[in-house]
């Protein structure tokens, strides 16, 4: 690869493998902190919206998700929780609602939704997720929930802000 160098009035064309990989490396650097989504389970968002915030487990997937073709749903989750880093939460074990959970958390809010969303781009079974809460969930949806837990009378947490998390 040539690069051209300007000194004073004169231009140089000067080949160069080392000058063009310190430019590969600082575009891939450029490049990757100009993503969107967060370098950890951390942003903005998960740490102020909702009223608890936890790192838990996803215990199960107990149902196939329905189809988001005929109506907007949330879909209860059991999660495990890890570690509570704000706010209060029942029990070790949770049941977390999560809004359309078959679209990314990235591209979840929508015009009936209120505000939700997060960089989970899907949901399974053991994975760690770093989760901005609200309760109860039926002061924040009022649509069709699918909940197989429906005999267990615990609360039910709405997720507000999802982002994979770590352990």
């Amino acid at each position: 690869m040539d690069f051209l160098l300007y000194r004073g009035s004169e231009m140089n064309f000067r080949a160069g493998k080392a000058g063009a990989l310190w430019y590969a490396i600082f575009f891939t650097v450029l490049l990757a902190s100009c993503s969107s989504k967060p370098s950890n389970e951390m942003d903005k968002e998960v740490s102020t919206l909702g009223s608890a915030e936890v790192t838990a487990q996803l215990a199960e997937i107990p149902s196939a998700f329905p189809p988001n073709d005929l109506y907007n749903y949330a879909y209860v989750f059991k999660y495990r929780v890890l570690k509570v880093h704000r706010g209060n939460v029942a029990g070790t074990d949770i049941f977390v609602a999560q809004y359309n959970p078959l679209k990314p958390r990235v591209a979840v809010q929508d015009d009936v939704s209120g505000k939700v969303g997060g960089h989970v781009e899907g949901f399974h079974a053991g994975d760690i997720h770093r989760i901005a809460l609200e309760v109860p969930v039926d002061q924040f949806w009022m649509g069709g929930i699918v909940d197989t837990y429906f005999s267990d009378k615990a609360v039910r947490y709405w997720a507000v802000w999802t982002n994979p998390g770590s352990k």
